[in-house]
Parts: structure tokens; C-alpha cells; sequence
């Protein structure tokens, strides 16, 4: 108005000021509420008012009047103070005087802000716009063709340690595998879309050594008959191992069934049943490997339950998280026994790049275990090697009678770590660790037998041999039972001990 004003009537308007000055006055003037009212005013009438009353329905200002107050009766409280209306949207018009009665407000019918503005209506006066949530969004129906990546592998391989000596693999492996989709024709069985697509797991393994032979083959199916939320796992096996003492063949199967409770925490239970050959005894004078050879096959039969928590940010290479499992075996057949088992590790990550790697981990980790009275000797517990007490060669931190490794009835292995990088790839890395524990024939902790044995060595990452680094240690007993077997360097691929 302040514009039309001034290109209408230039010589009456003095300045913009001056009529900024008339506008305040005249709204002031008016019969509207007061200053103690404390509400905001419209900066612009919607329309054009009558000529005789002043316009009722006010748009918004462009900062609407936040709300103080709670209560509202039919009087507003709490408002902001007044401002300056804008001009009115006819040039030159001149509107009579506002009636003297005091406006008239209905009672709110929302009381909480929205976003910021009020929307509440009060009587005739219309509420505030709602606050725009942003540009308008256009819509289309979007159709995603998809193909199925490659779920299935064939692998070749050949792995050497300490332990089992040299030995090949081959490997077939199939994630996305269904047992229910049985070839139509022979163009299904050989396009690939045969025997695919439930999302199950079919393994197929052969690994044979020189000391050391397995043959497996696995099916499992995380979810089952297709919408339990129960795995299931059901697997047979060949497995062949020369020991210092005797040969072992074990021949089975094994199913158990899995529940994740959380994503951290899952249960499993199962059955297990194998026959178990020994053979080429290297003494004639220990009773409990006559009797296992004399028997010729040994039915070993089991059932299973276990607890794993894990928080473990890799499983190969963990820097912080822990690892729990807890387990009991009930053994039944020519054998009756029953058996407890616990193992805890734990991470934790002292340093790393700001990128995330060159990470310096220290580890902790502990196995218990405990076996009836009636164990075999091919099911006893054996310390020795990589896997267990470093420093010792395999099995030979373990109880013998008349020179011959017959294991025991308890354990309690034990071991500290300290990972760091030497490289600034991490493809190289150092480690400081040590050792130490014991098993024992019967339950029981003896000084004399307790094994010690701190070292060092190094972790060597080659990507092309997969994500396990190659690990060589070199441990140094410092506390030995008489009749151990010391190995001061072992080599191995390297995963969670």
C-alpha cells in the first residue's frame, strides 16, 4: 500500500516514515485487544476488507507468534506483543474504525504448536497455514530386474603346519542351494538352475595328507522347512589320522539344530554317532588303548547342547568383543560319559590409525574342560601345538604312560596375546604372547605338570591364500612336566585360537 500510496498522492506523504508512522497509529487506535494480550498481528490482509469494518481473516505473518502459555479459556494469554499490520491490499483505501467491542475467541481446538506455528482457529479468525515439509515429491513405479550372482564355488588348495603335516583340498560349495528343486530336464541340470535357490548350504570337502585325511560333505539350511527360524545342520564324515601312538578312523554323522536369540547370543543341540577303529598300537602295555583295539569298532554315540555368545567384530581377526561357549556332551554306546566344556576369549583394541587399521589388539583366552570316568582314550583331552600350548610339540604337553600319550580326563589351557603391525599394510604383523596351563589325568591342577611357555612371532597376510594369515611362532617352555616333548617353532594358518 505504502507504494500506491506514494505514486497516488506524492505531495500529502511527506516521507515513507511519515506513513509508516500513520499505520502504527491507526492500528493502535483500534479497539483490538492490548499490549497485554501480547499476539502477534497478520503482516497482510488475505482480501480486501469491506469499507466498512476492517477484514476479519488475516494471513500469517512470516514468523507466526510462538506459544508460552498452556491455557487458553476463551481469552488468549501469553502472546507476543503486537507488531505493525501490513498495508491493506486495495491502494488508497481508507477503512472505517474497528469496532469498539472486544473481539470474541472460541476456545483452542488444539493447544501444542505444530512445527512450530499455530494452527489453532480462534472464533472467525482463520488459522495459520501448516509449514511447508518441503518440495512436492513425484512418484513413479520403479521396476528392478535382478539375476543371481555366483553362489557356488569349486576350490583347490593345499595347506602345510606343524601338526598334520602336508595335505591338498578340494572343495565344492554351493549358498544357495535347494534340495527340493530337482532337474525337469537336462537343460536345467546344466544351466545351473537345478538344485538352486532356497538359500541352503551344500559342502562337499576332501582333504588328503600325508598324516592327516578327511572327507566330508554338509548340507545346511538356516531356516526350516523354509520359515522356521531353527537352522539345521546334518553332515557325514571320513576321517583318517596317523598318530605317534596309533592310527584312528572315525566314520559318522552328526545333526543338530540351532536358535539365534539374539544376534549375539544362539543355542544348538544335537546328536552325534560315529564308529571309531584303532589300529597299529605302538605299545602293547597301556590297558586303555588295548581295550579300544581289541574292541576293533568302537559305537560312540552322543547328544549335545551348547550356548555361543559372541560379540566378536571379525572371527578371523578379532580386535574387540568376546567370544563364550558353553557346552555339555552326554555319550552313550560302548561308552557312557558324560562331559562339560568352556571356553572364553576376550579382545580388546589399545590403538589404530585414524583410518581404522594398523589396530594393536590384546587378547585373553581360556579353555576348560571336564570328562567322566568312562572316556576313552581317543576321546581324552590333549595339550600340545598351535592350537592349544605352543612351545610343545603336538600332543606332547599331555600325560603318558609307559611313553605312550594317553591324554586325560580335565584341561585348563590358557593364553595372552599381543598383536601389533609392522607394516604400514598390515599385510605384516607382529606378536608376543605366552602359554600356559595343563591337562591332567584326573580333575585336578598339579605344579609339577603345569606348562609356562612365553615366544613370539610373526602374522604374514597373502590375499591370495584367502583372509587367514600365515602365523610363525616361536615359543620357549620356561616350565615343563618331566615327560613333555618341546618344539620350539611352529607354523600354521592363522584364525581365532
Amino acid at each position: 500500500m505504502l507504494s500506491k500510496l506514494m505514486m497516488h498522492s506524492t505531495r500529502w506523504l511527506p516521507s515513507p516514515a511519515s506513513v509508516l508512522t500513520w499505520a502504527v497509529a491507526a492500528c493502535l487506535a483500534t479497539s483490538l485487544p492490548t499490549a497485554n494480550a501480547q499476539y502477534g498481528a497478520p503482516s497482510a490482509y488475505s482480501v480486501a476488507p469491506p469499507s466498512t469494518a476492517p477484514q476479519t481473516t488475516y494471513a500469517p505473518q512470516s514468523t507466526p507468534p510462538s506459544l508460552s502459555g498452556s491455557t487458553y479459556n476463551n481469552t488468549p494469554s501469553n502472546y507476543g506483543a503486537p507488531t505493525t499490520y501490513g498495508a491493506p491490499a486495495n491502494s488508497g483505501t481508507t477503512y472505517g474504525t474497528p469496532s469498539a467491542a472486544t473481539p470474541t475467541f472460541d476456545a483452542p481446538i488444539t493447544a501444542t504448536p505444530n512445527n512450530g506455528l499455530d494452527t489453532t482457529t480462534y472464533g472467525n479468525v482463520a488459522p495459520y497455514p501448516p509449514m511447508s515439509s518441503g518440495p512436492a515429491v513425484r512418484e513413479a513405479d520403479l521396476v528392478i530386474q535382478g539375476y543371481p550372482a555366483r553362489t557356488g564355488r569349486i576350490m583347490f588348495g593345499g595347506a602345510v603346519n606343524s601338526d598334520a603335516g602336508v595335505t591338498g583340498q578340494v572343495t565344492i560349495d554351493e549358498r544357495n542351494f535347494d534340495i527340493t528343486r530337482w532337474p525337469r530336464s537336462f537343460q536345467d541340470l546344466f544351466s545351473g538352475t537345478a538344485f538352486r535357490g532356497a538359500g541352503q548350504t551344500l559342502r562337499i570337502e576332501a582333504v588328503p595328507g600325508s598324516e592327516f585325511q578327511r572327507y566330508t560333505a554338509q548340507f545346511a539350511d538356516p531356516n526350516l522347512f523354509g520359515y522356521l527360524p531353527i537352522s539345521m545342520s546334518l553332515s557325514g564324515f571320513l576321517y583318517d589320522r596317523q598318530f605317534d601312538d596309533w592310527d584312528e578312523e572315525r566314520m559318522g554323522g552328526r545333526i543338530s539344530f540351532g536358535y539365534r536369540i539374539t544376534p549375539d547370543l544362539s543355542i544348538s543341540a544335537g546328536l552325534n554317532g560315529q564308529n571309531v577303529k584303532i589300529t597299529d598300537p605302538s605299545s602293547a602295555t597301556v590297558a586303555k588303548l588295548n581295550e579300544v583295539v581289541a574292541n576293533g569298532d568302537n559305537a560312540l554315540y552322543s547328544g549335545m547342547f551348547s550356548l555361543i555368545h559372541d560379540t566378536r567384530n571379525s572371527p578371523l581377526q578379532p580386535s574387540e568383543g568376546h567370544y563364550i561357549k558353553a557346552s555339555y556332551e552326554q555319550a552313550f554306546g560302548d561308552f557312557e560319559y558324560g562331559r562339560y566344556e568352556g571356553e572364553y576369549r576376550k579382545y580388546w583394541l589399545t590403538r589404530q590409525r585414524a583410518d581404522g587399521s594398523g589396530k594393536q589388539t590384546l587378547s585373553f583366552g581360556t579353555k576348560l574342560g571336564i570328562s567322566g570316568d568312562d572316556t576313552p582314550i581317543f576321546e581324552n583331552f590333549f595339550a600340545g601345538g598351535y592350537a592349544t600350548i605352543r612351545g610343545y610339540d603336538f600332543r606332547g604337553a599331555s600325560p603318558k604312560e609307559s611313553g605312550v600319550e594317553v591324554g586325560g580326563r580335565f584341561q585348563w589351557l590358557n593364553s595372552l596375546e599381543y598383536m601389533f603391525p609392522l607394516t604400514a599394510d598390515d599385510a605384516f604383523r607382529g606378536v608376543a604372547f605366552v602359554d600356559f596351563g595343563t591337562v591332567e589325568e584326573d580333575i585336578e591342577i598339579n605344579s609339577e605338570n603345569f606348562r609356562v611357555a612365553p615366544g613370539f612371532g610373526f602374522r604374514v597376510a597373502i590375499p591370495m591364500l584367502g583372509p587367514a594369515p600365515l602365523a610363525f611362532d616361536f615359543a620357549f617352555p620356561v616350565h615343563s612336566a618331566p615327560f613333555d616333548e618341546e618344539q620350539m617353532f611352529s607354523f600354521y594358518m592363522s584364525a581365532a585360537r
